[in-house]
């Protein structure tokens, strides 16, 4: 929402903003790099006074740092090759770790120039752009665009997103010989997707902003047919690469008025302690139809054993005796954390898969979740995709563990959030909730106010 914000000729108010270390660095860069202002109106307010990315042309080279924002990077990465001008990316942490080759990929086949300082298909790297050149690309005439790319999101969903946001900015009207109504075609390729609900979140930002496009189903035999894209991820599960695209027609981000809704995967902590803490909790400001997957914690409640009541855009869960589940965190990748430390509360094993992309997040997380669940007494098993978590008799183990910092973050800040779900049995005893962590402020990464969150627990 604040990058399409930062790209509308105008000023737009945005509320319900989460703050963020991740979205501090966006909104800088925004700033630095495409001339955006933002403002704060308050708590979660804020006055966005947006640009024309068509109209910039960067004159120096802007060395610009993501931090550890896999998702700046990845969004943003898309939206400067769309610009002019020559543009340095790094980070910290892992991030010089984590692959960006393919999005780099179809920029490449758009004209842009990308050079890897470092390590090849990684940060830091290099963008050279005077823009996106469609007439590089092969024209698809059966969509009558101005031409294809075609991304792979075997790592990441915001791949498309990023090429999805940057796509208005292609020139109107290349001549291939032929008429042509412009626009970019974006297929989805690859062998599988990752995180496919938040396509959908994506597109709703798009139409928001009145970025006018389209969404094609391949069908046997028949060509390709337009969807309704709200439908995507209830309609299409298990998207198949090669039989969707997405058509973005050229034009501007329009300003305007928009209310970002609450964030499922930071509630779920909160929502995950209603089901195993001594009371109930209620969580506020969610929309329980939301297009995040991480909104899927409901059904993974529901399923474990808890109880829950819905009331407008609040979530109450209250305390229950949990069982294990087996269940597939491909489209809700971030879940896993949470419901892994669930798991060490629940009666039975669970079986975590599709979750092998967590090994390039800020730690391997698969591994780390693996580590901090056996210091409370469960045996884990790693496998290719996920982990499988067997809880010990009456719930995690805190007796007995060394003195000092127990548990790590692995510098991961679901990591530390998700720990401390183990120490909710500390409540019941009346001893206090929060285990000792060897960085609790890593938190501020997605969630700053996390621990004084957590503390109302009580």
């Amino acid at each position: 929402m604040c990058i399409a914000a930062a790209l509308a000729d105008g000023e737009s108010q945005l509320s319900n903003v989460l703050d963020s270390d991740d979205l501090a660095r966006t909104r800088t860069i925004l700033e630095v790099a495409c001339g955006a202002r933002f403002s704060s109106r308050g708590a979660g307010d804020l006055t966005v006074r947006g640009v024309n990315l068509a109209a910039l042309a960067a004159g120096d080279s802007l060395d610009l740092d993501v931090g550890e924002s896999g998702t700046t990077c990845r969004l943003l990465m898309a939206v400067l090759a769309a610009g002019r001008g020559h543009f340095r990316l790094h980070g910290q942490g892992r991030m010089h770790e984590r692959p960006v080759a393919d999005l780099a990929a179809p920029l490449r086949s758009l004209g842009v120039h990308i050079t890897y300082e470092q390590r090849d298909g990684c940060l830091p790297l290099r963008i050279e752009s005077t823009g996106f050149d469609l007439s590089r690309l092969p024209m698809d005439m059966a969509a009558g665009s101005g031409g294809m790319v075609t991304v792979s999101c075997d790592e990441s969903s915001q791949y498309l997103s990023g090429l999805l946001l940057a796509a208005p900015f292609v020139p109107p009207g290349v001549s291939y010989g032929a008429p042509s109504d412009g626009g970019l075609t974006i297929l989805l390729g690859g062998s599988k997707v990752v995180s496919w609900p938040y396509v959908g979140l994506t597109l709703d930002v798009l139409e928001r902003f009145g970025i006018v496009f389209t969404v094609e189903q391949r069908q046997k035999g028949a060509g390709w047919e337009r969807i309704d894209w709200r439908c995507l991820s209830a309609f299409l599960k298990e998207p198949c690469p090669g039989t969707l695209r997405f058509r973005v027609f050229p034009g501007p981000y329009r300003p305007g008025r928009h209310v970002v809704e609450g964030d499922w995967s930071g509630a779920s902590y909160f929502l995950a302690a209603g089901a195993i803490g001594p009371k109930s909790v209620r969580v506020e400001g969610l929309n329980p139809d939301s297009l995040q997957g991480d909104a899927a914690i409901q059904d993974v409640l529901l399923r474990m054993g808890a109880r829950l009541d819905k009331e407008g855009s609040a979530i109450t869960v209250y305390p229950a005796t949990l069982c294990g589940i087996e269940a597939d965190f491909k489209h809700c990748p971030d879940l896993v954390p949470t419901v892994a430390a669930l798991a060490a509360h629940a009666i039975g094993p669970t079986v975590i898969r599709g979750a092998a992309h967590l090994k390039i997040k800020e730690s391997n997380r698969i591994a780390a979740l693996g580590l901090e669940l056996h210091k409370v007494g469960c045996e884990i098993s790693l496998t290719d995709d996920g982990l499988i978590i067997v809880p010990p008799s009456g719930g995690p183990r805190l007796s007995g563990l060394p003195e000092g910092d127990l548990f790590s973050s692995h510098n991961d800040h679901r990591i530390a959030m998700s720990v401390a779900l183990l120490g909710l049995p500390g409540l019941r005893g009346g001893k206090g909730f929060e285990p000792r962590l060897d960085d609790p402020a890593c938190v501020a990464k997605s969630l700053p106010q996390f621990w004084s969150l957590w503390r109302s627990l009580t």
